[in-house]
């Protein structure tokens, strides 16, 4: 399918007004237009194409995308309404509640004000936190929006309404809202508003006591955005951006979904086509690049994954919410405390999670849960560290424990294998199946992907490729043994044969530093190319971490070995010299697979991310 015009089914419920005839080009013959339903599936006014045919029976799965494929049906539904008259004071129970009692989806919802009249707003929620009893008390005696809190509103606002909600559309509004694909309300005031045949409209005055949440209701815009835009609301069933076009502008649509765009302000082209104010416009998953020009504000509707990717680490838990893409929404962090117990740290990661999800918006269920990146010797399967040394402890099960506190499923991994996952998917690795990361900092961290999955060994415990021995009886390793790679390609290895090349040339020109204390792991390297013994301790280096390389390249034949940690702000000169002695010594030589040598591109990120692909494997 190509990118296609969508042609809505239009409602004439008594609040509506003209304006989506009028001015937003709505092509009916009833009147009122209250209502347009610019991208449904529901049988209540399915969405059609301009031969005829409707959406639902035209697109495939594939152009649906795969993030549609866990779901009963098709999650959402993008309406434009005019409410000429106020709309009826109303509720939408949760999945939960729907499910059990009606056979139905429950209702989230968001609103986007394409327009307002002065002085036109919303009811949305409570004022304060009230009691059943004066809710019910309120009904009864027609001072319910006494209650509720009334905000005024104009263009570009935006609103999020997550079920159980309290809400009313005031009149003098024109709105954009996305919603799940349900049509369940509960109404609970009408303004003794009569139908088309004289009778008072059915109220579900029973249903909604038991459904709306009576906790004061707090406005937070999500205040977020993208490469694509202002991100105006998340869930599990839609993702909501508004895109402003001035001249040109690129989208891109994955694989993972398709995408609605609803023009809601001027005109211009996706493509070749030309859009209208009020048009609506269907894009395929996989579509890929979308051309955008002229001068229009879109509302890009979509559906994404959601993970919260959490690195665990000794001084710092830094956490973040991750979309399917590798896109970090939102990110921040809190002190480990690993001092006061395991216990306070499990109950620091499940308050940051919270944290999180709070800040965007997004409940429980509209996660996949909480992937996690735990240094130490892991049980990934069982979600048990079995030992850490960074955190001092052992046979904890953090991962259940965390599950617990936050009711989200929890996968765990090795910290360093963690890292090594988050930059095949969405790092340097990014397109390669298998690779190898090692990690030159204090210590070498090493993480094994093959297939796109983690290769962790025996009780999750492998992957220590630091610990693999390069020099028989060589350098004491921290670990007991001698002559690991670690001790020799570790920047704690370097920095201590800096010295020594130091105090065995006393006319190094080193010694510019200062004294030992000043050795870092870049000062050799800042003189390799005037000092000999710096050279010398630079090609030892790089002979050491070659050997080990070219030992893993030999034994697992990656697609790509990825390098991260302080060392390698080195870039070329260290990168270039390895790659030649790879190259050189690499099992049959030009006759095998090549493994090109690269720097990891994804930082501190590349654990929140790691951890969040767990859960994407």
């Amino acid at each position: 399918m190509e990118i296609v015009k969508l042609y809505p089914e239009c409602k004439d419920n008594i609040w509506g007004g003209v304006q989506l005839k009028e001015k937003y080009g709505k092509q009916t013959d009833k009147d009122p237009v209250a209502e347009s339903w610019e991208l449904s599936f529901h049988k209540d006014g399915p969405t059609r194409l301009e031969n005829g045919a409707t959406l639902q029976e035209t697109a495939t799965e594939a152009e649906l995308g795969k993030n549609c494929k866990g779901f009963p049906f098709f999650p959402m539904l993008v309406k434009l309404i005019d409410a000429k008259q106020d709309l009826s004071v109303q509720v939408h129970p949760s999945d939960a509640y729907a499910l059990k009692n009606e056979n139905s989806f429950g209702k989230t919802e968001m609103w986007y004000i394409v327009d307002a009249e002065k002085g036109a707003g919303i009811y949305l929620g409570f004022k304060r936190d009230v009691t059943k009893a004066e809710y019910e008390e309120a009904i009864k005696n027609h001072t319910l929006t006494d209650l509720l809190n009334f905000f005024e509103v104009k263009a570009g606002d935006c609103y999020f309404i997550p079920s159980g909600t309290i809400h009313a559309i005031g009149s003098g509004c024109l709105i954009c809202e996305i919603q799940q694909n349900s049509n369940l309300t509960y109404r609970v005031y009408d303004y003794g508003r009569k139908d088309k045949n004289g009778n008072e409209r059915e109220l579900h005055v029973e249903k909604a006591l038991k459904v709306t949440s009576l906790e004061k209701y707090e406005y937070t815009p999500l205040a977020l955005t993208t490469a694509q835009g202002e991100l105006l609301g998340l869930s599990r069933y839609f993702t909501t951006t508004a895109v402003r076009v001035l001249g040109e502008k690129k989208l891109f649509a994955d694989k993972n979904t398709f995408q609605c765009l609803t023009c809601v302000a001027g005109n211009g082209k996706i493509g070749d086509k030309s859009v209208s104010l009020g048009d609506s416009w269907f894009v395929p998953a996989g579509y890929g690049e979308v051309a955008l020009s002229g001068d229009m504000q879109l509302i890009v509707a979509q559906v994404r994954k959601y993970y919260v990717g959490i690195d665990l680490g000794g001084t710092f838990i830094k956490g973040g919410i991750v979309d399917d893409l590798g896109n970090i929404v939102y990110e921040d962090k809190t002190p480990t405390e690993s001092e006061k117990g395991a216990e306070k740290v499990a109950e620091n990661i499940a308050a940051l999670a919270q944290k999180l999800l709070k800040k965007v918006g997004l409940g429980a269920d509209d996660v996949e849960g909480i992937g996690m990146g735990v240094p130490g010797m892991i049980d990934s399967k069982n979600g048990n560290v079995i030992y850490s040394n960074n955190l001092a402890w052992k046979d904890f099960d953090i991962g259940p424990r965390v599950a617990e506190l936050t009711g989200l499923r929890v996968k765990i991994a090795n910290d360093a294998n963690v890292a090594a996952l988050g930059e095949v998917k969405f790092g340097v690795a990014k397109g390669y199946d298998s690779a190898i990361l090692l990690t030159l900092g204090t210590g070498v961290g090493g993480g094994i992907v093959v297939d796109g999955k983690l290769i962790e060994g025996n009780k999750s415990a492998g992957a220590e490729l630091g610990h693999s021995v390069i020099v028989a009886n060589g350098e004491q390793c921290t670990c007991g043994r001698k002559g690991c790679l670690e001790a020799y390609a570790s920047a704690t290895a370097i920095i201590r044969d800096t010295k020594r090349a130091m105090q065995a040339d006393k006319n190094s020109k080193m010694w510019d530093i200062g004294s030992l204390d000043k050795v870092t792991g870049k000062t050799a390297f800042d003189y390799k190319d005037t000092d000999e013994s710096a050279k010398a301790v630079v090609d030892g280096y790089i002979a050491n971490l070659a050997c080990g390389i070219t030992n893993f390249a030999n034994i697992f034949r990656p697609e790509v070995v990825i390098l991260g940690g302080g060392v390698c702000a080195q870039g070329d000169s260290l990168v270039k010299p390895l790659q030649a002695l790879l190259d050189k010594e690499l099992f049959a030589g030009k006759l095998g697979p090549q493994v090109p040598i690269v720097i990891a591109q994804l930082g501190n990120s590349a654990g929140l991310l790691g951890g969040a692909a767990l859960l994407m494997e």
